[in-house]
């Protein structure tokens, strides 16, 4: 995979049918290995190792539905209360994060109402909050307040 402009992990990647699979510590189980994949898994490390979050309180790749649309969030950190807390939309490094990204997270917003919601291709990262309409940029990731 492609270096990316996160911290490195130590990873496990594995070969089967031909394919790359990572592990991964959330949904405990090895998932194929895309350059989606590659970003989504730094950065659960990221928010684990370098801002405090407990494995306990992640969610990977769950359904939610917008406008009778299935739709699956990829990283969602719950607060100790069980609501959304933070929100992460992942692409792969050759994706540019777009507005098309932003409007993407902008929708799963509506449904969930997270504190913080990010963005990230896992060279460019974006962290912002919603109130009242108006659009907070935030210099760094919430750290885990226990």
């Amino acid at each position: 995979m492609e270096s990316i402009n996160l911290p490195p992990f130590a990873h496990k990647v594995k070969d089967m049918d031909g394919k790359p699979y990572i592990y991964d510590l959330i949904r405990k189980k090895y998932v194929v290995l895309t350059p989606e994949e590659w970003v989504r898994q730094h950065f659960i490390h990221l928010l684990i190792n370098h801002y405090g979050y407990p494995k306990s309180l992640f969610a990977v790749e769950t359904g939610l539905r917008y406008n009778k649309l299935a739709k699956r969030t990829d990283i969602m950190v719950l607060s100790t209360d069980g609501t959304p807390f933070l929100l992460i939309e992942c692409k792969a490094p050759h994706i540019p994060v777009s507005e098309a990204t932003f409007a993407q997270i902008g929708r799963y917003n509506f449904t969930l109402r997270p504190t913080y919601l990010a963005v990230t291709n896992g060279m460019s990262h974006y962290c912002f909050s919603v109130q009242d309409g108006q659009i907070s940029y935030h210099n760094d990731f919430p750290r885990f307040a226990r």
